[in-house]
């Protein structure tokens, strides 16, 4: 049996899958006479909604909004980049959005989203380094409820091989994330803030940035992005460094985005700038850090932003009118006698 860091692995899955980018799971079972030449596969996107060519989500994921009784396709492909003949089933599975990101059901687990999608095949047999287009498509009934939903259009290598009792089934998946809200009118808005930023180091010492996060939006959101340092010790510049991963949300959801930065960087004083993304949507956050020693954190100093300045503003505003109000209160405050 696979030890439990394999196990968790193959369960993670593998989701981000570029157009341009050749994204492969491996296949070969223990045992296998191939181990040498380890079957790999992948599956990734061919079409993208013409409305949607600016969101870069959209080019790794199924991501779109319809209105109910809408039905539409999209166009995957299934590949090889292995030497040998491979047999890949393609199914839909479920998927949610919650507390710990975007996560799948084990199996074939069905949900109302999956019921909804319909594959032109549900098996391929691949060439050696060949390819095979797969055509989903999407059925929304008239009926469906206001919401969004989720799913993933899985391609998956199953194979045995035998152990103390009996054969065991290592299985290998890769797949598409699917994000499909349904409502009347137009799309719901996405959005997301950035709260508190720290600085800290990881228990081998290498400095991080993390940002507390929250979706603000009705969409779930995969936030990733990058941190870029300048006026550092001696007038140095770093960067950009990339976060490690996307931190999926939920709508109303709160979570954390660490970027990992260089090793060899001075403590600062450094003057930083955050961007993070999600599809179209972007938010920068910027300030004065101080990378701490290991165990510890510091809070960044953060630049006041618009809505900061803003609030501030209409306070000072709102006090201006009141002292105005007041006064006009007081001059015209009636004598002894004069009627009110």
């Amino acid at each position: 049996m696979p030890d439990r860091s394999a196990r968790r692995a193959i369960a993670s899955g593998l989701f981000a899958i570029v157009l341009h980018t050749a994204v492969v799971a491996p296949a070969a079972a223990a045992g296998d006479p191939h181990r040498h030449r380890p079957e790999r596969f992948g599956i990734r996107l061919l079409e993208i909604p013409e409305n949607r060519l600016d969101d870069p989500r959209s080019h790794a994921f199924i991501v779109d909004h319809v209105n109910p009784g809408t039905t539409f396709t999209r166009r995957l492909e299934v590949f090889s980049t292995s030497p040998v003949r491979q047999h890949v089933n393609v199914y839909p599975a479920a998927a949610r959005v919650g507390d710990e990101g975007f996560t799948f059901a084990p199996a074939r687990t069905g949900n109302e989203l999956t019921s909804w999608i319909t594959l032109d095949r549900t098996a391929v047999d691949l060439p050696p380094h060949g390819h095979v287009p797969v055509t989903a498509t999407v059925a929304v009934p008239p009926t469906a409820s206001k919401g969004e939903r989720y799913a993933v259009i899985w391609a998956e290598i199953s194979s045995a091989s035998p152990g103390p009792s009996g054969n065991v089934a290592l299985v290998n998946r890769i797949g598409v994330r699917t994000y499909l809200d349904v409502g009347p009118g137009g799309e719901p808005p996405t959005s997301f803030r950035i709260g508190e930023v720290t600085a800290g180091r990881t228990d081998g010492g290498q400095p991080r940035l993390v940002a507390e996060v929250g979706n603000t939006g009705e969409r779930a959101v995969d936030l990733e992005g990058e941190v870029r340092l300048s006026e550092g010790p001696s007038a140095l510049s770093a960067g950009p460094f990339r976060s490690t991963r996307a931190t999926t949300l939920p709508p109303g959801g709160h979570g954390q985005v660490t970027v990992l930065l260089g090793h060899d960087l001075p403590a600062g004083p450094w003057r930083f700038r955050l961007t993070l993304r999600s599809g179209r949507v972007s938010r920068t956050a910027g300030g004065t850090i101080t990378f701490p020693p290991a165990g510890e954190r510091a809070v960044a100093e953060g630049d006041p932003s618009v809505p900061v300045l803003a609030a501030c503003a209409a306070a000072a505003l709102a006090a201006a009118v009141l002292l105005v109000v007041n006064l006009r209160r007081f001059r015209r405050r009636p004598l002894d006698g004069e009627a009110a």
